[in-house]
């Protein structure tokens, strides 16, 4: 996989250009501050042996498979099970280079999932009417089976899911990452047209995704009354207008 120039963002669509919307993204979501328990501008949160310039680092390594992911998709132009093995082995090697950077800390196994996930699916089309369009393409190569993929990760959300009985991540994007589309990206755009800062919005659309989200990193670290006492906490913030009001 070749090194991508972030700098040059061509035509919306492009495999560069989606790669360099999906590393905006996560390094936004890195930055983002105040977030509960995560790695931000403050400090590392309940993670000891993450900080956010090893986030940052993570993030960028990951554009070159990002980028292969998009222009597979565009060759493939629908989702096929040729299609999903495909994502997966990239997905793979994508790891084995955040791992490579970050010394074998998992910084955005889940990450390169989801938005491999929809940068796939952008690239199969990138003028989708609306973002629950994209969402539900990148459902359709989810739900597809990879035959090349380990029987047993032994990652923490795979731990969780079994142990909880909840779905995670790969259960989120089957479904058409139903949190995001349903819960965070409305309150986004409510946060917004009511004038709160573009922190603030993003903010209260991370509260909204968490009010609902069985969060497998939660679950593994703290148990299920930690995540059921998150989800109301969450709930209440944005009952009271949201963080721009506390």
């Amino acid at each position: 996989m070749k090194a991508l120039d972030l700098e040059f963002l061509p035509a919306q669509g492009n495999s560069a250009w989606l790669a360099a919307q999906a590393v905006d993204a996560l390094l936004d979501e890195a930055r983002l501050t105040p977030k509960p328990g995560l790695v931000d501008r403050r400090g590392r949160g309940a993670h000891t042996d993450l900080d956010l310039d090893l986030m940052c680092r993570s993030a960028r390594a990951l554009a070159p498979a990002f980028a292969c992911m998009a222009e597979a998709a565009r060759d493939a132009g629908t989702p096929t099970l040729a299609l999903r093995e495909a994502l997966g082995r990239m997905g793979r090697e994508a790891e084995a280079a955040m791992m490579q950077v970050t010394q074998g800390i998992n910084t955005h196994r889940g990450a390169i999932w989801a938005m491999g996930l929809l940068v796939a699916a952008a690239a199969i089309e990138p003028d989708a009417a609306s973002p629950a369009r994209t969402a539900q393409l990148a459902a359709s190569i989810a739900r597809l089976p990879d035959r090349h993929a380990p029987l047993v990760s032994g990652n923490k959300g795979e731990s969780a899911c079994r142990d909880f009985g909840v779905t995670g991540a790969r259960g989120q994007a089957q479904a058409g990452f139903p949190q995001v589309v349903e819960r965070g990206l409305p309150e986004l755009q409510r946060s917004r047209s009511r004038g709160d800062s573009e922190t603030a919005s993003r903010l209260n659309a991370l509260l909204a995704i968490l009010s609902g989200l069985d969060d497998t990193c939660v679950l593994s670290r703290a148990g299920p009354a930690v995540l059921q006492a998150l989800q109301a906490d969450a709930v209440a913030v944005l009952a009271r207008g949201g963080v721009a009001a506390l």
